[in-house]
Formats: C-alpha cells, sequence, structure tokens
C-alpha cells in the first residue's frame, strides 16, 4: 500500500483527493488524529499537553506524527524527538531541523516535503512531551537561581525534586511562572507583584520583555498573568519601593510567596527589655518569649497565626519599656539589590483604631529599632502597659519597713499604692506611713531618687502614686519612734558585757 502511494500516480492522487473533499478541516489543523478520525488505525488516546501557538521546539521535545491513510507512519509509529542537533528524522523526507520553530511552522514545512511524494498530503503534528525546561529566577526570592523544569516529573534543581500536580501526567503540562516562584522558595514580603518581568528569547535572536501583574492574579483571579514559561525564560521580580503594610499582609498569604514556616533571625534595638538578636520560629503556632529579666526562662506564649511580625519580635526581646516610643518604629531591611528599605510602624494606630497593617510582616534579617519617647503622657503608658508587646510583668524590689519585703512581679501599670498592699503593707509598729523613697533605674545607666509622699485614696499620678517601671526599687523608712528605739537598742547593746558583769557581781553578793 505504501508504495503505491508514494508513486506520483493519477489513481492515487484522485483517490486522496476524494478523502480530502470531505474530511473536515480540523483535522488538518490537527486537532485530533487522522487515523483515529477514520477508524482505520485505532491507537490509545494520548493526553496532550496545553501548549501556547507560540512554544517552540527544543531538543527533548516529542513529536507525534499523523499522515492520513499511513498507518506505518502514524500513532505510535509517528512518535520522534528531536534529537540533540535539534533536527528529527522523519521518514521518507530525512532530517528536518526544528529547533527554535513552531508546530505551525514544522507543519508547513512537512507539508511541503511530503508534498513531493503525496498529491495534497494531509498531515497532522503534535506534542506529546515536552522537554525539561530551564528557568532563571531572581530578584525578590528566597531562592534566586536556575531550575531544571520538566513537565512529566516535576521540578528538579540542585539533585532535589519537587513533584507538582499540574505538571505530572501523561505528557505533562508547561509549568506557570507562580510554580516557578513557588519552587524558588516563594516571593519576599518586599517584592514588587505588580511589576513582575520575564524575559523571553524571540525567533530573530533577541530578546523581548513580557509584563505581568500578579497583584490582579490575587485580587481579580485574572488566570491571564499566571502564563505558560518556555525554555530559557528568565522571571525578574523588582523591589517595591513604597511599602504597604496592608498590601504586605495580604500578599504573605498567596500560595508563591515564601514559606513561613521557617525561622528567622531578628535584630531588636533600642527601648526594649531584651535588645539583640532573636530568632522567631513556629512551634504549634506559637513563639516563645522570655520575661524581663530572666533570659531563656519563665517562657510565655502568645498566639501568631502562622506569621511573623513586629509585635512578636518586641515580644520575643522581653517587650518594650515604659519610655518607648511605639509611634515611629523603623524596619530595616537589605533587599536583594542590597539597598536598605525602610517601613516606618506606629503601634499607637494597632492600639487605638485596630489597623492591623501597622503590624508589619517581618523577614530574614529585618533589624527592629525602638526609639525613646521625649515626652510620656500617663493614660497613653496605661493603654501601652496593657499591649500585648510590652512585658508581661514588672519586676520591683521593696526593702524596709514593709510587711513582706523582697522583689516581686507584678502586672504591667501596677501603681506605687498597689506594690505596698502586695507586700502586706506598711510595718504598723516601725514604718514611716508619710512617704517612701523610688529609686529608678534608666535605660541610659542613670539612676534617679525622688521621695514620695504617700496619700492610698489617690489614683494613680505621678506626684504621689505613679506607675512603677521594670527594676524599680521602693524604700520605706523607719518612723521617728522607730529610729530612737533601734538607736537606743544599739546604745546598751553597746554596754550588754558591763551590765552582765554587774550582774554577776550582784548575784554573788547574795550568798554573802
Amino acid at each position: 500500500m505504501a508504495k503505491i502511494l508514494f508513486s506520483k500516480s493519477k489513481i492515487t492522487a484522485n483517490f486522496l483527493w476524494l478523502w480530502g473533499f470531505w474530511l473536515p478541516v480540523v483535522v488538518i489543523l490537527g486537532h485530533i488524529p487522522i487515523a483515529q478520525a477514520q477508524g482505520l488505525v485505532t491507537q490509545p488516546m494520548v493526553n496532550l499537553p496545553t501548549v501556547d501557538t507560540g512554544y517552540t521546539l527544543g531538543p527533548g521535545d516529542l513529536l507525534q506524527l499523523d499522515i492520513f491513510n499511513i498507518p506505518e507512519y502514524s500513532g505510535n509509529n509517528g512518535h520522534h524527538q528531536v534529537s540533540i542537533d535539534g533536527s528529527v528524522n522523519f521518514p521518507l523526507i530525512g532530517n528536518i531541523p526544528v529547533q527554535g520553530m513552531t508546530l505551525d511552522q514544522v507543519t508547513a514545512i512537512l507539508q511541503q516535503r511530503y508534498g513531493e511524494y503525496l498529491q495534497r498530503p494531509i498531515l497532522a503534528m503534535k506534542l506529546i512531551a515536552a522537554r525539561p525546561l530551564q528557568i532563571a529566577v531572581t530578584g525578590e526570592v528566597q531562592r534566586p537561581g536556575s531550575y531544571i523544569v520538566s513537565p512529566s516529573t516535576g521540578i528538579t534543581t540542585n539533585n532535589s525534586q519537587m513533584e507538582l500536580p499540574e505538571v505530572q501526567g501523561a505528557g505533562g503540562r508547561l509549568p506557570t511562572i507562580t510554580k516557578v516562584l513557588q519552587m524558588a522558595g516563594g516571593i519576599t514580603p518586599s517584592a514588587d507583584i505588580r511589576q513582575v518581568k520575564i524575559r523571553r528569547a524571540s525567533g530573530n535572536g533577541g530578546e523581548k520583555i513580557i509584563n505581568l501583574d500578579l497583584w490582579e492574579l490575587l485580587q481579580t483571579g485574572d488566570l491571564r498573568q499566571d502564563i505558560t514559561l518556555r525554555d530559557g525564560d528568565t522571571i525578574y521580580i523588582p523591589t517595591n519601593t513604597e511599602n504597604n503594610a496592608a498590601e504586605s499582609s495580604q500578599l504573605i498569604t498567596a500560595n508563591f510567596a515564601s514559606n513561613n514556616n521557617q525561622p528567622i533571625n531578628v535584630a531588636v534595638v533600642g527601648a526594649v527589655n531584651r535588645p539583640g538578636t532573636h530568632t522567631l520560629s513556629l512551634e504549634a503556632n506559637s513563639v516563645t518569649s522570655p520575661e524581663p529579666g530572666q533570659p531563656g526562662e519563665g517562657l510565655g506564649s502568645s498566639e501568631t497565626g502562622g506569621l511573623f511580625t513586629v509585635t512578636k519580635a518586641l515580644k520575643m526581646a522581653g517587650g518594650i519599656t515604659a519610655n518607648a516610643d511605639i509611634r515611629n518604629i523603623q524596619v530595616r531591611r537589605l533587599t536583594r539589590t542590597q539597598t536598605e528599605q525602610q517601613i516606618t510602624v506606629d503601634l499607637w494606630k494597632l492600639l487605638q483604631e485596630g489597623d492591623l497593617s501597622q503590624d508589619a510582616m517581618l523577614q530574614q534579617g529585618d533589624t527592629i529599632i525602638v526609639p525613646t519617647a521625649t515626652t510620656t503622657e500617663t493614660q497613653q503608658n496605661a493603654e501601652i502597659a496593657s499591649a500585648s508587646f510590652s512585658p508581661d510583668t514588672v519586676k520591683i524590689s521593696l526593702v524596709g519597713e514593709v510587711v513582706s519585703p523582697g522583689a516581686k512581679s507584678l502586672a504591667p501599670h501596677t501603681s506605687l499604692n498597689q506594690a505596698l498592699v502586695e507586700a502586706g503593707g506598711f510595718n504598723e509598729s516601725r514604718a514611716n506611713k508619710k512617704q517612701v523613697e523610688l529609686i529608678r533605674i534608666h535605660p541610659n545607666g542613670t539612676v534617679s531618687r525622688r521621695q514620695i509622699p504617700i496619700n492610698l485614696s489617690a489614683g494613680v499620678n505621678e506626684e504621689t502614686n505613679p506607675t512603677l517601671r521594670n527594676n524599680d526599687v521602693i524604700v520605706v523608712g523607719r518612723s521617728g519612734g522607730a529610729t530612737f528605739r533601734d538607736g537606743l537598742g544599739t546604745v546598751l547593746n553597746s554596754l550588754s558585757p558591763i551590765n552582765n558583769f554587774l550582774g554577776l557581781f550582784r548575784f554573788v553578793n547574795i550568798f554573802n
């Protein structure tokens, strides 16, 4: 049969013309295998990949050629793989260079070459399995670099492999940009996903730039932004120069954002109780924070919701001090381009307005700077003291004439009068109930001493009932009577040896 068909006889030409008269045009375009359409050749249905018309062929691509009424070169017999030199050895016509061509271009060439053997040849060309693609990812991603994407097995890099359902199955599917971003560890919080760029080689030896807006994908579900990639594509994620805390909180929950389960190291400096480097990690969705004054001990926990934020870092640093300026907290971040990015955080808005966008998301290497407030307000201090990023307790010491002197752990914003009550009150027979001394150690290392008049009925105020701060010391002195008695006792004690001698002398005289 093949011998007769390949002769340029009139019978063969007429035969082919009759078939071509009624055969649907869709067969010529290659949407269904010709042999299957006519039932002349029964081949199993092949699940073909989704390929855009601009896909260019390269070494490793597996093709299927169907020639109408030629079962010897169709179906399974029509499978051809592009060789390392970018060519395919087709039956009868020999080696055809196909590298860099689209399926339509190759089909047109085959149509012409097979025309030398067939009158009005009817054929279809399909891509059965796409070759592994090499794709580069740069910019604001966790792990920039080059990745090998195999539509049939997943994504491989550095001898490791991640299986993706979207790129598996018979023939596989070409990867999309979001899937490759996932493999690169996800985008960082500094990423500007509105201006994503893909550099792609063009047919004339140059390159073209494709601009994508992945924010539209997140907000409106515009799948046109999640395009399929080709071999040699380079994905560039730029840095967002104008940080938007509200958008960052949405962005970090995207499926192509960085993995929030990995521990990160951040530095916290300024008006906090434990400045320095801290590691934020997730253990059963909680983050541990030591109490002030006891590094590594007395661990408490607070819910994180799976995100690392400024308030969580402040908690790890023992909480803010009483003179912290929470309106002007700075987060400094080094971007992938080695430029420093500064984010201003106003936690007062978080407390007053419930503005969760102020609780900025953190990433590896961030530095949090908590400045010192120049002026403070009593009412404001009360609200800050009860905030989740303030210390859970304040540690003070009471010495002198109280019932239970010593170190005390009290709730934030405890007043002087409350501290005296916690210590059991004054020693009634010895304490000076008119005034106490408050010794305060300031963050700059200086020490202040104040005489505070006692008014147990007064509310919180700086004159008679101030709010206590961490490491405050309250000294309750002796009353005048107690001072006199103690002085007299000291004198008498110094005379006690003489008194004992005289007593012994009188005792001996009794028996004389």
